[in-house]
C-alpha cells in the first residue's frame, strides 16, 4: 500500500480554516451520506405535513408520492449546485458567501445557518431519544437517551471524515435492509390513506422542498472534499432523493396504520416482525443527521473565527444541542420548516446565478477582507418577501397576519398552483440579473 493510499484513508478535516481541505471524498461516500440524511424518524412523523399542508385538506397518496418526488428533485438540484463552489474552491458553506456578500455581510447568513443549524441538531436528538423509548420503553428517561445521543454526536464530530467512511462502509448497508424490511411489513398490511384531493399538492412541494433545501447552507462542507464537482452533485440529487421519498411514503404508510396520530406514527414499525431490529437501526443511524448538524455549525462558526480549533467548537456546540434537544417543542417543526426555506431558497437563488450565470466563479473572493457587496442583499430581501406573499402554508398567527395585510395592500390573491418557493427563486433570481449592470458599473469605478 502506497503511503498516497495510506494519506487517503486517513485523511481528515484541518483543526482551522488556515489548512487545505484533503480531496478524498468519492460518488459512493457523497451518495452514501446524503442517502442516510435522507432517511430519517423525524421524516416519517413529517409525512402528515406532506399529506395535509394546510390542515384539513389531505391529498391522495399518489399526489402525495408525486409532490414528494417533485419537491426532493427541485431541492436536491438547489443542494447539488451550491455543492459545486465548495468543490472547486475548497471552502465551506459560510466562508463561500465572502463572494457572494463580502466577508462582514457573510456573517448574517451565517449567524442565522448557526440558530437553524442548532434547531435541527435539537430536533434530531429529540428524534433519537423518543425512538429509544419506542423501542425500549419509558423506564430510562428521554433526557438520559437525550444526552447519550448529544455525546455519540460529539465523538462523531471529531473526526468527520471518518465519520462519513464509517457511514458508506457500514451503516448505509444496514438502513437499506432496514427500508426494505419495514416497507414490506407495513404495506402488506394495506394502509390506505382514504379520499383526498390535490388541492395542497404546492404546498406540500414546498414542504418537500423545504426539507431539501435546509441542507443547502451546508452542501458545501462536506463537497469541499470530494474529488470531483460530479461525485458531489450526483451523490447530493441521486442519494437524498431516491432515500427522502422512500423515507417520505413510508411514513404515509405508518400514519394511514394509526390514522394519521402523529404520536403514534412509530408504532407499526416497532409491531412489525423484527421491527425492534431494524427500527433499532434507523434509530441508531439518526445520529448521522445531528452530527451533521453539528460539524456544520462548527464550520459556520469559523467563518466568524478562522483559527478557532474546530473540535473545541464541536465539543462546545454539542453540549448546547444536547441542552436545546431537553427542551424543545417539536410541533414548531412545520413553521421551523417554512422559515428555512423563506431564508435560503431565494439566497441560493442569488448564490447560483452570480456564480453561474455572471461570471462570479472567476472572480469569487473568499478572503477574510473581501468587501462587502450590498447589492447581492437586495435581490435575496426580494426572494424573501416573495416568498412569504405566495406562500399558503400556514406557520405563527402574528407573522401570518402581516403578510395577510401585504397581500390585502397588492390585490395579491393566492392560486392553488402557486409554489412559494420557486417564486422566492425565480424573484431573487430575475432581480439578481437585473442588478448585474449596475453590480459591474461599481467594480469598475473600484
Amino acid at each position: 500500500m502506497t503511503s498516497a493510499v495510506v494519506d487517503d484513508v486517513h485523511a481528515e478535516v484541518p483543526l482551522t480554516l488556515d489548512e487545505e481541505a484533503p480531496r478524498t471524498l468519492g460518488l459512493l461516500d457523497q451518495g452514501a451520506f446524503w442517502a442516510n440524511l435522507g432517511v430519517s424518524l423525524l421524516g416519517f412523523s413529517g409525512a402528515l405535513f406532506l399529506l395535509d399542508p394546510l390542515g384539513g385538506k389531505p391529498l391522495t397518496f399518489t399526489a402525495a408520492v408525486l409532490a414528494a418526488v417533485v419537491g426532493s428533485l427541485l431541492g436536491t438540484a438547489m443542494v447539488g449546485l451550491a455543492a459545486i463552489p465548495g468543490v472547486r474552491t475548497g471552502r465551506p458553506a459560510m466562508v463561500l458567501l465572502r463572494g457572494l456578500f463580502g466577508a462582514r455581510l457573510s456573517y448574517i447568513p451565517t449567524v442565522l445557518n448557526i440558530v437553524q443549524m442548532l434547531g435541527w441538531g435539537a430536533f434530531e436528538l429529540w428524534v433519537i431519544a423518543n425512538g429509544a423509548q419506542a423501542l425500549f420503553g419509558t423506564a430510562v428517561p428521554y433526557a438520559v437517551w437525550a444526552v447519550v445521543a448529544g455525546a455519540l454526536t460529539i465523538a462523531l464530530t471529531i473526526r468527520p471524515l471518518g465519520a462519513l467512511r464509517l457511514l458508506r462502509r457500514y451503516v448505509t448497508a444496514g438502513v437499506v435492509i432496514a427500508m426494505i424490511w419495514l416497507s414490506i411489513a407495513l404495506f402488506r398490511q394495506g394502509p390506505s390513506v382514504g379520499g383526498g384531493t390535490w388541492d395542497a399538492f404546492a404546498p406540500a412541494v414546498d414542504y418537500v422542498i423545504a426539507l431539501s433545501v435546509s441542507w443547502v447552507p451546508m452542501a458545501a462542507d462536506y463537497a469541499r472534499h470530494s474529488r470531483s464537482s460530479g461525485a458531489a452533485f450526483t451523490g447530493v440529487v441521486a442519494g437524498y432523493t431516491i432515500a427522502q421519498v422512500a423515507c417520505l411514503a413510508l411514513g404515509i404508510a405508518a400514519l394511514a396504520l394509526v390514522g394519521n396520530d402523529g404520536d403514534k406514527v412509530w408504532d407499526p414499525f416497532v409491531a412489525a416482525p423484527l421491527g425492534v431490529v431494524f427500527f433499532g437501526i434507523l434509530v441508531l443511524r439518526e445520529a448521522d443527521q445531528s452530527f451533521a448538524n453539528v460539524y456544520s455549525t462548527t464550520v459556520s462558526i469559523q467563518n466568524l473565527a478562522p483559527r478557532w480549533d474546530r473540535r473545541v467548537i464541536s465539543v462546545v456546540i454539542g453540549v448546547l444541542t444536547t441542552l436545546i434537544a431537553l427542551f424543545a417543542d417539536v410541533n414548531s417543526y412545520g413553521a421551523f420548516l417554512s422559515v428555512i426555506g423563506a431564508v435560503f431558497v431565494p439566497m441560493f437563488a442569488v448564490l447560483v446565478v452570480d456564480y453561474f450565470l455572471l461570471g462570479g466563479a472567476a472572480r469569487w473572493n473568499t478572503a477574510e477582507d473581501a468587501p462587502s457587496r450590498w447589492l447581492m442583499v437586495v435581490p435575496w430581501i426580494l426572494g424573501f418577501a416573495a416568498y412569504w406573499i405566495v406562500t399558503s402554508t400556514p406557520t405563527v398567527g402574528w407573522w401570518d397576519g402581516i403578510w395577510t395585510e401585504v397581500r390585502l395592500a397588492l390585490g395579491f390573491v393566492h392560486q392553488p398552483w402557486m409554489n412559494a418557493a420557486l417564486a422566492a427563486f425565480l424573484v431573487a433570481a430575475l432581480a439578481t440579473v437585473a442588478l448585474s449592470v449596475p453590480a459591474r458599473r461599481l467594480r469598475s469605478r473600484r
